[in-house]
């Protein structure tokens, strides 16, 4: 049992320490604020605070912890062994760097609270973080931090007892389009059709006429393929289907569509399905609520998770309305267009609301890769090559691989066969 004594027990300071420690160390601890009992333990402890009480393991504290709401943060970035770090503690501290509040400004998504121009969708720009600015997106620094913090921790107390974790690799298929064509309907397909014949689009043309007469042979419809893929190389998957009205943004099959529902129910059978949250329905919780009342009727199970459409996360009111709607864990942490971490970990953590210095009831599992964010790429090899490097980062912490493809993209018109690429991914991402 660790001991920790600071002379301040804040929910800020409660929350970073079970979670570096707990979550990611697998380190059981004991926060105090009483001189007296730090003495008299006889086991590994830690002192957080501005001075040392004795010759202990100590970290100097920055304020940021003990503060509360949003104040502005001089922030430089910082060498510790070849890992990025900010906030410098000073030669007196048994490590370089507080990073127990670098954790929560990463964590708790600090940065999206201060001033910053939001994208067409709302949206914090990926280039508006210290991640992005400072070169280190790419690398899971908490998770990273909590390692070295674990090697100098054992050097003063060699029984030091830490559970290691084991890598994990979760496939995500975002299914916002179940159909390119089949069972969208009369006057979608005739206005597609036209609209294919006015550009001279003649490879769609043919591919309508194909799925009119079979619509197994629609281009979005390779979800047998994806099943039996994860099958065969034991992969855990998650499919989150849309299940809304239609809207400009929101252009997937009608939800009263029986067949559409029988898609939904036959990949539920092997797969663990949930909702998509529509466009429409970002910042409205009743119809976010409607939407996965609907889709729960349909596999009839309860829908726990969720992911916002074009991953439009508006911190804190998204997760706000996911609480409300009663989602218990979210999958929408990590950028469109870049690969990386956005909140500078690959560990499911809880979200930590800054206005109420509560930690809200759920889960955020961040995802590292976003299909989109690889079109970038000018080559097949460039792509795997990102998608190693991520996957090869995540392993040495041993944390949790998510990765975001559509089956949109999956079975689209492209230059790249997007699917024997997921088939390359698949095939090394448990190795």
């Amino acid at each position: 049992m660790l001991l920790i004594y600071t002379h301040k027990i804040t929910p800020r300071f409660s929350y970073i320490m079970r979670h570096m420690f707990t979550k990611v160390l697998g380190i059981k601890i004991i926060l105090t604020t009483t001189v007296e009992d730090f003495i008299k333990h006889t086991g590994p402890k830690i002192t957080y605070t501005k001075q040392p009480l004795q010759n202990e393991f100590f970290v100097r504290s920055n304020d940021l912890l003990f503060e509360q709401g949003i104040n502005a943060i001089d922030i430089s970035i910082n060498d510790w062994d070849g890992v990025p770090a900010f906030f410098a503690t000073g030669e007196r501290s048994s490590i370089p760097f507080d990073i127990f509040s670098a954790s929560f400004y990463l964590l708790s998504r600090y940065e999206e609270y201060l001033p910053h121009v939001k994208d067409m969708h709302g949206r914090f720009p990926p280039k508006e973080s210290i991640a992005y600015q400072n070169n280190f997106l790419q690398i899971p620094l908490v998770d990273l931090w909590a390692l070295k913090l674990l090697d100098a921790l054992k050097e003063k107390f060699p029984d030091v007892a830490a559970v290691k974790r084991k890598y994990n690799f979760t496939s995500i298929i975002d299914v916002t389009s179940s159909h390119c064509y089949a069972y969208r309907g009369i006057v979608r397909g005739i206005s597609g059709f036209l609209l294919d014949l006015v550009y001279f689009r003649l490879k769609r043309i043919a591919q309508r006429v194909a799925v009119l007469f079979n619509p197994s042979k629609d281009p979005y419809n390779n979800y047998q393929y994806l099943i039996n893929l994860h099958k065969k190389y034991r992969i855990k998957s998650m499919f989150f289907f849309q299940f809304a009205s239609y809207s400009t943004y929101d252009k997937n099959v009608s939800t009263n569509n029986n067949k559409f529902k029988f898609l939904i129910k036959s990949v539920a059978d092997y797969s663990l399905v949930s909702l998509a949250t529509s466009y429409s329905s970002f910042g409205n919780v009743a119809l976010i609520k409607k939407e996965k009342k609907e889709l729960s009727s349909v596999i009839n199970r309860p829908i726990n998770y969720s992911r916002i459409r074009y991953n439009r996360v508006d911190i804190p009111e998204t997760y706000r309305n996911l609480v409300e709607a009663e989602f218990t864990d979210d999958y929408t942490m990590g950028y469109t267009s870049e690969i990386g971490f956005r909140a500078g970990t690959c560990t499911p953590f809880y979200f930590y609301d800054i206005p109420l210095e509560i930690q809200q009831p759920i889960k955020i599992h961040p995802f590292a890769i976003h299909d989109y964010a690889l079109t970038k790429e000018k080559s097949v090899k460039d792509i795997l090559s990102k998608v190693t490097v991520i996957k090869s980062r995540v392993n040495e912490v041993n944390g949790s691989f998510n990765a975001i493809f559509s089956n949109e993209l999956l079975g689209g018109d492209s230059k790249i066969n997007w699917l024997k690429i997921y088939t390359e991914i698949i095939k090394s991402s448990n190795v």
